[in-house]
């Protein structure tokens, strides 16, 4: 176990590493200057402010300083669109909003996905089947950025306690939490189907039948876990994938999350933004990968006895 762990912390460090490494040096290859659409700002203002922030020096001067305010001091650094406000600042005020709408968004994936997979499974190549395959394939083909207006004309609108955009009432999470749950939902419907019938076509399965067990104990206790980790693997990146991901749902909600800063770093040219951002999203990855290993190690006798 201390062995998976280790291995896996070492693996985030290392893809960490280079995806920061990649998008330090690929952001500022954009052609263009973070301070050149500020108003008001001379020629001799802009680069007081490169010599301020560092910008003046050679790029690998910068990138091995990066690096070093980090390991040494912690420091993301400043934002450069928003003066005087610290990344790391930014990042502890809006990560609670996203993590809260991922989670929610988790959860609603989760109860939808796995129940339609498994009917899916157990009424193979029949009705019930084909319309959860359906309800599947519309999840993954129709994207979040047509689903939100969607949502925001024909039931926010209707609906008088439900806000079309912003983040000022408890029910403003309901319509972009069912957007971002969809995508989830639709493979983890695919995923659950295809590892349950998998299972259930195992001699173990039929000997449970054969011996006179309830369908219903058969699915539950014999069926179900074994079918599930496909699903466990996939819930992992997941969701890191489904916070990372929920940029474009916040911007069309408006709301408060870590989306609004990833668009305004990219668009604004915000070095230290997008790069604190960048490394966040690594390490939490890498952390949703590692529990993800973990269950699945308590959910398989031979994956812990390996």
């Amino acid at each position: 176990m201390l062995k998976i762990i280790l291995s896996r912390i070492a693996q985030t460090l290392v893809v960490v590493f280079f995806l920061v490494t990649f998008t330090f040096f690929a952001i500022r290859a954009i052609p263009g200057n973070p301070f050149a659409d500020a108003k008001a700002t001379s020629p001799e203002e802009q680069a007081a402010l490169e010599a301020y922030y560092g910008l003046d020096r050679p790029k690998i001067v910068q990138y091995f300083n990066y690096w070093k305010n980090i390991v040494t001091k912690g420091d993301f650094g400043d934002s450069l669109s928003m003066k005087g406000r610290k990344v790391s600042t930014l990042i502890s005020e809006a990560f609670p909003v996203s993590l809260k709408l991922g989670f929610l968004s988790l959860l609603m994936g989760i109860g939808l996905g796995i129940p339609l997979g498994t009917i899916a499974a157990l009424y193979h190549n029949k009705l019930p089947d084909y319309l959860a395959m359906i309800v599947a394939m519309a999840g993954i083909c129709v994207v979040a950025f047509v689903l939100g207006p969607i949502f925001q004309v024909n039931i926010a609108r209707p609906l008088q306690f439900l806000n079309v955009a912003g983040w000022s009432r408890s029910s403003d999470i309901i319509l972009p939490a069912i957007t971002l749950c969809f995508g989830v939902a639709a493979y983890l419907a695919r995923l659950t189907r295809g590892g349950m019938l998998d299972v259930l076509s195992q001699d173990y399965i039929r000997s449970a039948r054969a011996k006179g067990v309830k369908p219903f104990n058969v699915i539950t206790k014999h069926a179900l876990q074994p079918a599930l980790m496909p699903a466990v693997t996939y819930l992992g990146p997941a969701f890191a994938a489904i916070i990372t991901g929920s940029f474009v749902v916040e911007n069309i909600f408006l709301v408060p999350g870590m989306g609004q800063h990833f668009v305004l770093g990219v668009t604004s040219k915000d070095y230290n933004l997008v790069l604190g951002l960048v490394l966040f999203y690594g390490i939490l990855m890498g952390i949703a990968n590692l529990i993800s290993d973990l269950a699945l190690i308590f959910m398989d006798p031979k994956l812990r006895k390996g």
